[in-house]
């Protein structure tokens, strides 16, 4: 099959269906909380993320399906063993850092169960194909492939040939990564997927959100594209919004100062309500391509500028900056006339706050039948 006809073209804005929640442009943004490692090891925790996060307003609770012996090997050492000073993680093993993460595979179905209970689409992002395994056991509706995992087609094609829902995010993967990704999930039997702009580091630096890519995923691969956000706060996803993201994801937890192996970067509830609450506003807020007056401005239209007579005129008496004013209300002839009406003539007395038209010009006919011609109007 031809990549490059698969994967550029036009920009689909088809909507994707997640457990019957239309995602897509006409939509409010569909915010997942990632509960990733949160929970610290307590089941009691996760649910109670999971109510917060279902009274915030989310969407939907990711889980991440993995377990250390799936992840890495038990070792301590090389590249085994995190030394770099500036990771949250310095100081751990690999195995010890997934071993302490990752979300018990028992656990899924309370998790799953009371998001049922609450409204919540619950979903997850396998990281192997026993993964997938398991949670099409629990018949998830959709998945997520972690933007480490991009590189890993056999796992993105078990995915896709369940025939659900695929998000993928994009992490550090560069263009041709992403087209071997979206063509493999294509050839596997995608028909519904989205893309999401990810930074990998952790936490991310807004100035590395490089926002802009999203229009242009959107438009190289021709489906969706949200935002995987590892930035602390909601400014960069809001951002994101307004760049056409239709789909944000963002770590969430109970309380920072809890905390636990994602802490840092994870939103505490009531940001996320606000995260929920200004994404919607932000997507209302786009519109369409609009000049002029709205139906709700139009009533406005009295307050502009306009000329009107603020002093009394006899009859043939000359306009002048004395006896001319641009003013409010909006009744009288634009001030864009100011400069071609000083010096004729008034054609009748005029009262002081009366509204300037061409009839009350002296050589109104003439005038007023030339700037017809130019399209303007005759009258205020």
């Amino acid at each position: 099959m031809n990549t490059t006809s698969l994967n550029s073209g036009s920009t689909n804005d088809s909507e994707v269906i997640i457990q019957g929640r239309p995602v897509g442009p006409n939509h409010p943004p569909f915010i997942i909380a990632e509960l990733s490692g949160n929970h610290n090891r307590s089941l009691e925790r996760a649910l109670a993320i999971v109510d917060a996060v279902a009274a915030a307003g989310a969407d939907a609770l990711k889980l991440q399906t993995y377990t250390a012996e799936t992840m890495t090997l038990n070792l301590s050492e090389g590249e085994f063993f995190i030394e770099d000073p500036k990771s949250l993680w310095q100081g751990e093993s690999l195995y010890q850092l997934y071993e302490k993460a990752h979300t018990p595979w028992e656990w899924h179905e309370p998790i799953m169960r009371r998001c049922r209970e609450l409204g919540l689409i619950c979903f997850s992002s396998p990281f192997d194909a026993t993964a997938v395994d398991f949670l099409e056991t629990l018949q998830v509706p959709a998945y997520k492939i972690a933007s480490f995992e991009i590189l890993d087609l056999p796992l993105i094609k078990k995915a896709a040939s369940t025939g659900k829902p695929l998000i993928i995010s994009t992490g550090m993967a560069t263009e041709a990564e992403i087209d071997d990704a979206v063509t493999a999930a294509k050839n596997a039997g995608c028909q519904q997927l989205i893309l999401l702009k990810c930074t990998s580091s952790y936490p991310a630096n807004p100035a590395e959100s490089h926002l802009r890519t999203i229009p242009y995923l959107k438009g190289r691969f021709g489906v969706q594209v949200g935002l995987s956000d590892h930035t602390p706060g909601i400014g960069a996803a809001i951002a994101a919004v307004a760049v056409g993201a239709t789909v944000i994801e963002k770590h969430v937890t109970l309380s920072r100062n809890d905390g636990g192996v994602d802490s840092a970067f994870s939103l505490e509830p009531l940001e996320l309500k606000q995260l929920v609450q200004e994404a919607a506003i932000a997507r209302q807020a786009l519109g369409s391509v609009h000049l002029g007056p709205s139906d709700r401005e139009k009533a406005s239209l009295q307050f502009r500028r306009t000329l009107y007579v603020v002093e009394d005129m006899q009859a043939g008496e000359v306009f002048s900056a004395e006896n001319v004013r641009a003013i409010r209300p909006g009744l009288g002839l634009s001030p864009k006339y100011y400069e071609t009406i000083l010096g004729q003539k008034t054609k009748t007395p005029i009262t002081r706050g009366t509204a300037l038209c061409w009839e009350l010009i002296d050589d109104s006919p003439a005038k007023a039948q030339t700037l017809i011609q130019q399209g303007m109007p005759h009258a205020h």
